[in-house]
C-alpha cells in the first residue's frame, strides 16, 4: 500500500503555534521533506526543531533561486517547473514504497505555499492529507496588536510584486489590506499607499513571529531595505464600532 502525503502547515514562525495535529504527524513521519533557500536552514525546518524523529529521512528541497530571477523571465517557469518535478519525483518514490511523507510548509500550505505545487503533481496518484496552519498575515497582525477587520470590512490580500497601477486600483476597493512579498517592492508600496492617503495607517512587520521580529510604522521605513519575509498591514476599523 502506498504511503500518505501529509502536507503540514507550520504556522508563521513561532513553534508554539504549531497545531497538535501537525506535531503528531511530524513526530511520527518516517520521511520529512522541506524547502530551503541555498545556504539556509529553511524556515519550516527551523520551526519543526527537534520534533522530527532522529531516525526519519530528511529530504531538503533547495530552491534553484528565490528573488534572483523575475517571474516574468521565460527561464523562471521552465526552471522552477523542473525543480518541482524533481521534488515530486523524490516524494513519489518514497510514497510508492509505502512510507508516509510529512511535507513541511511555513504558514498555511494552500496560501502562497510552495507545497501546493507538489500537491498538484501528486494528489491524483497518492492519498493526501492537508494540515492547515496559522497564516503569516494573522501572525503578523497578532504580533503587532492590530485588530484588523470588523463588521463588513472587505480584506484585500495583495502581492507587492503587482505593478503600481494594479496595486492602487485594488487598494481603492478595500477597507483593509495585507501586502505580502515586500522585499525590493518596498518603495513602490510606500508610494502607492502615500498616494492613496493610507501611509499613516500602514504598519511594517518583518520576520513576524520569528527570531528578529521587527514592527514599526511603514512611514519610518523610508529609504530602507526590506527582506522577502516582510509584510505591510493596512488595518480597517474605519466604520463605527
Amino acid at each position: 500500500m502506498s504511503g500518505v502525503l501529509q502536507v503540514v502547515g507550520m504556522g508563521p514562525g513561532d513553534p508554539d503555534l504549531l497545531t497538535l495535529k501537525a506535531v503528531r504527524l511530524i513526530e511520527a513521519a518516517p520521511v520529512v521533506a522541506f524547502f530551503a533557500k541555498r545556504g539556509r536552514t529553511g524556515h519550516a525546518r527551523r520551526i519543526a526543531g527537534d520534533r522530527i524523529d532522529a531516525r526519519a529521512e530528511l529530504l531538503r528541497f533547495e530552491y534553484p533561486f528565490t528573488t534572483e530571477l523575475a517571474v516574468e523571465d521565460p527561464r523562471y517557469l521552465a526552471e522552477i517547473g523542473q525543480f518541482y518535478e524533481g521534488c515530486a519525483a523524490q516524494l513519489a518514490e518514497r510514497l510508492a514504497g509505502g512510507d508516509d511523507v510529512a511535507l513541511l510548509c511555513e504558514g498555511d500550505p494552500f496560501f502562497y505555499g510552495s507545497a501546493m505545487y507538489l500537491f498538484d503533481r501528486l494528489h491524483r496518484e497518492f492519498r493526501t492529507e492537508i494540515v492547515p496552519g496559522v497564516t503569516g498575515m494573522s501572525g503578523c497582525w497578532s504580533a503587532a496588536g492590530i485588530p484588523f477587520t470588523h463588521g463588513d470590512d472587505v480584506l484585500m490580500v495583495l502581492p507587492g510584486t503587482l505593478d503600481r497601477q494594479a496595486l492602487a486600483s485594488r487598494l481603492a476597493t478595500a477597507d483593509a489590506a495585507v501586502i505580502m512579498k515586500v522585499g525590493s517592492n518596498l518603495a513602490k508600496i510606500q508610494a502607492v499607499l502615500d498616494d492613496a492617503g493610507l501611509l499613516s495607517r500602514a504598519v511594517y512587520v518583518e520576520s513576524g513571529m520569528m527570531p528578529g521580529q521587527r514592527i514599526l510604522p511603514l512611514a519610518e521605513m523610508a529609504g530602507q531595505a526590506a527582506p522577502y519575509f516582510s509584510m505591510v498591514l493596512v488595518p480597517g476599523r474605519r466604520r463605527a464600532r
